[in-house]
């Protein structure tokens, strides 16, 4: 096999451009933050601070209390803003893993090459250096708890990007939310009740874990993404309620999906509450910075602030976020902060409060929010913020946004976007589609989607996690869904067939693979060969498992990725893998009955 596609990428950085503006942004944020390092320890006596950063999935700007919905109530997350600094120009990306990327590495997501939300186009870059690494390296605690959704197989891997210890998901959704199968570190394991409550509670025993301790934690929930799936406890409260406050266009509503996604996001501010009560009781709440901010807008056409668009959009509904930034007893209550920021914001502002400087391998975009916690925003500069997804763009300014079709808004007077004023300001229109160009030319075009392997047994982890997900079938399988996070492999009836990733193995060494599939008592008997250049492995499904679909008992709205099923682990075998690029296929040699198994992952432990 030719020479490691991973390693080099180690090595040999393949996205290196020294455009003017990355090398005066690194020239500006190093500069304040030399000042900042040097003003540390006058201003913050004490311990380090820790970090908490909250992350919600597919809440909309407008699914808060605080943000003037009367539909739901939020008291601990709008505590949080009362108690500190509220953004009211904060911005995010379209959908789920870009947001990620760019408050991981304070960059702009096509430097990382995140394009997708599966099939790997999620994953990060290995270049890129995260928020996790810079405070573990500064000696933090790390974890994270909750959906990834930057890349499953190590070194993509949470546990690979600077996070000490990870339990959850690395997909881009999740089908079940009642004690689903998830990974600790790497290891496959079952949740404990409703998942937001479980990504708490794990995420509370950290917090007393390491109260002696500086952390850094990320708690990034996975709803209210669908499946719409929430405890009766919280739907109870708005199955038969009526909602007083709507989209601008109510006839696109869905009423059930509505009130599904405000109880979810009610469970999240009681989870919020728990965790703050955690900090109070263990007598850090001073020595805790704690960040509150949401992925993209709402998945669903609700209140929103008469603001444009949703989830996926690039205009304003679907790129606005709440941002809360929370130390008592630092930043002052009730700042209110109307400059122009980015979650590319959070890597550098973090690091400045807790006065450590990022050893970075690329230069940050984002800039230090310090001035503004602090107010000293004397020497503030209006920027230009950029929004890019799938073919689409959109630029914001301090006033005014353009929009993917040119045209431009004043968004200080019409947040709505009503209004194109292009024509009335042409000069203006000009220079921001200039630079939108410039800016697509020197960072979105950095996106490469030349096929990147998925990685296999990496020196330095346990356990590599090959899903339905990350595979191509041929023949006539069938993904159980369109959507592929959470799918798993169906009709499978022909020898001929076969499902096949593409793989790098990063060392060589001896695997026990084991495979999670279902199979009726009729269709008993099939011969599984897995191959890796010659490399075999064989077994034979002789144990029935034929569980029903399950997803659909717990959904308050009928959903529209795949149901789930409680696959069985089947150990396949060892199999001896030598370094290199091939293709991993997976093979039924022999169908006796009409199928030979619905698929759902491999599994590959390293024999030490």
């Amino acid at each position: 096999m030719h020479c490691s596609f991973l390693k080099a990428q180690n090595f040999c950085p393949p996205y290196i451009r020294n455009t003017l503006y990355l090398a005066a942004s690194a020239f500006l944020l190093n500069g304040m933050q030399s000042e900042v390092k040097a003003q540390h320890s006058q201003r913050y006596q004490g311990k380090d601070p820790n970090v908490i950063v909250i992350l919600s999935d597919d809440q909309g700007w407008g699914d808060l209390s605080i943000t003037g919905n009367t539909n739901i109530e939020t008291p601990s997350i709008d505590s949080l803003a009362q108690s500190g600094a509220q953004f009211h120009n904060f911005y995010v990306c379209p959908v789920s893993s870009p947001t990620r990327a760019e408050f991981l590495t304070g960059r702009y997501h096509p430097h990382s090459n995140v394009y997708s939300t599966s099939a790997g186009g999620e994953r990060m870059d290995l270049d890129e250096t995260t928020i996790a690494k810079v405070f573990q390296s500064a000696g933090y605690e790390t974890a994270a708890f909750g959906k990834w959704h930057n890349g499953m197989q190590y070194p993509y891997h949470p546990n690979a990007r600077g996070f000490d210890e990870f339990y959850g998901f690395c997909s881009g959704h999740w089908g079940d939310y009642f004690s689903p199968m998830l990974e600790h570190n790497g290891k496959l394991v079952q949740g404990d009740g409703y998942i937001t409550n479980d990504l708490t509670e794990h995420a509370m025993k950290f917090i007393e874990n390491n109260k002696d301790s500086p952390f850094f934690l990320y708690l990034p929930y996975n709803t209210p993404h669908s499946p719409m799936q929430v405890p009766d406890r919280w739907w109870n409260k708005f199955e038969d309620a009526d909602l007083d406050m709507h989209h601008r266009d109510p006839e696109k509503e869905n009423i059930r999906h509505i009130k599904a996604a405000l109880a979810m996001c009610e469970n999240i501010d009681w989870n919020v509450g728990r965790l703050m009560a955690k900090l109070g009781e263990l007598g850090l709440k001073e020595n805790t910075i704690v960040v509150y901010f949401s992925d993209n807008g709402p998945n669903g056409w609700r209140w929103n602030g008469n603001m444009k668009g949703k989830k996926g959009s690039t205009d304003e509904g679907g790129i606005r976020s709440p941002l809360f930034v929370s130390w008592p007893g630092v930043i002052k209550t009730g700042i209110k902060v109307d400059e122009v920021t980015g979650a590319i914001d959070l890597l550098p502002t973090l690091t400045d409060l807790a006065g450590i400087k990022p050893q970075t391998n690329k230069p940050l975009e984002g800039v230090s929010l310090e001035p503004l916690l602090f107010g000293n925003d004397n020497s503030w500069e209006d920027r230009l913020l950029y929004t890019y997804w799938r073919g689409r763009a959109s630029v914001r300014s301090q006033k005014y946004r353009l929009d993917n079709d040119g045209n431009l808004f004043n968004i200080i007077k019409d947040r709505g976007q009503y209004y194109d004023i292009s024509e009335q300001k042409p000069e203006l229109t000009n220079r921001l589609q200039d630079s939108l160009m410039y800016w697509k030319q020197n960072v979105v075009n950095e996106i490469d989607k030349e096929s990147r392997p998925f990685p296999v047994g990496h020196p330095d982890f346990k356990y590599t996690q090959l899903p339905a997900r990350d595979a191509e079938a041929h023949g006539d399988i069938k993904r159980s869904n369109r959507f592929p996070n959470c799918t798993f492999f169906t009709n499978w009836t022909n020898t001929n067939e076969n499902i096949t990733w593409d793989v790098e193995v990063l060392s060589d060494g001896e695997y026990r693979v084991k495979l999670y599939y279902t199979c009726a008592h009729k269709n008993l008997g099939s011969t599984i060969e897995l191959n890796l250049d010659g490399n075999k492995v064989t077994g034979k499904i002789t144990q029935a498992h034929d569980p029903p679909l399950r997803g659909m008992n717990h959904d308050r709205v009928k959903r529209q990725e795949s149901y789930v099923k409680a696959f069985m682990p089947k150990t396949l075998g060892t199999m001896s893998l030598e370094e290199g690029r091939g293709t991993l296929t997976l093979q039924a040699t022999n169908i006796p009955g009409n199928m030979a198994m619905d698929f759902r992952l491999l599994m590959f432990e390293k024999i030490e």
